[in-house]
């Protein structure tokens, strides 16, 4: 039975987790704070969850989402996610990471610049561009008529295959972006980032947070993909 690594259990890595045991994936979860602070949130997810630090989830996992905020993976211990699949839900949001010139500057995309600082890892990003609460919405079985899809990018054609099977195990198809430096198409204020699975795309920002989801089938999740065009993120202050 596979074992899924997560770290970061907000809102994301939480969904995440719940897809996961859903599954039948052992899940090890773990935060900043401690295995003693995710009690509540395991008992809900059942037997096939555990709380550990994050040295366990890396450890033990077969595959790691990495789910806490940018400025907090570069603090991560050095060689703590070599050789290990690595699906990485980070965004860049200045209000809470500060402003980093090679992002403002378009030097690099925010996945490029993760990867600079996990460069023995197997990395993928992934589940970065939809709302938390449609993750687990929106999830079917194989092959649904209804069935949504995820963008992921990665510069690892092997990883971005295994990331693949595990999108399509947790209730997705994944629908391939290209490398690093074309996931800026499914990073925030693109079109291919969060409204893309709403039920109505109009949804006013300050009710993003209840609104319904709507099914995204991998041609809409194409579509929207290739139409992007890039952000300036240095006019980005959220």
């Amino acid at each position: 039975m596979a074992t899924l690594g997560i770290i970061g259990s907000g809102n994301i890595g939480s969904a995440v987790a719940r897809l996961a045991v859903a599954a039948g994936m052992n899940v090890v979860i773990a935060n900043s704070r401690g295995p003693e602070t995710l009690s509540d949130l395991v008992a809900e997810l059942g037997p096939l969850a555990t709380a550990g630090t994050v040295e366990d989830a890396a450890k033990l996992g077969d595959a790691v989402v990495l789910s806490i905020p940018l400025k907090a993976v570069s603090e991560l211990p050095a060689g703590l996610l070599d050789g290990k699949i690595v699906l990485d839900t980070s965004n860049y949001y200045p209000s809470r990471d500060g402003r980093i010139a090679a992002l403002d500057d378009s030097t690099v995309t925010t996945s490029e610049l993760v990867q600079s600082w996990l460069p023995g890892a197997q990395y993928v990003k992934a589940f970065n561009n939809i709302l938390a609460h449609h993750i687990p919405l929106l999830a079917r079985p194989s092959g649904a008529a209804d069935r949504s899809a995820l963008p992921i990018a990665s510069d690892d054609g092997a990883a971005k295959a295994e990331a693949a099977a595990l999108i399509d195990a947790l209730g997705y198809d994944a629908v391939d972006a290209g490398t690093l430096a074309e996931s800026w198409r499914f990073e925030p204020d693109s079109a291919g980032y969060t409204r893309l699975y709403l039920a109505d795309p109009s949804t006013p920002e300050d009710q993003l947070m209840s609104s319904a989801p709507g099914t995204t089938p991998t041609e809409k999740a194409r579509s929207a993909l290739e139409s992007a065009t890039r952000v300036n993120v240095a006019d980005r202050v959220f």
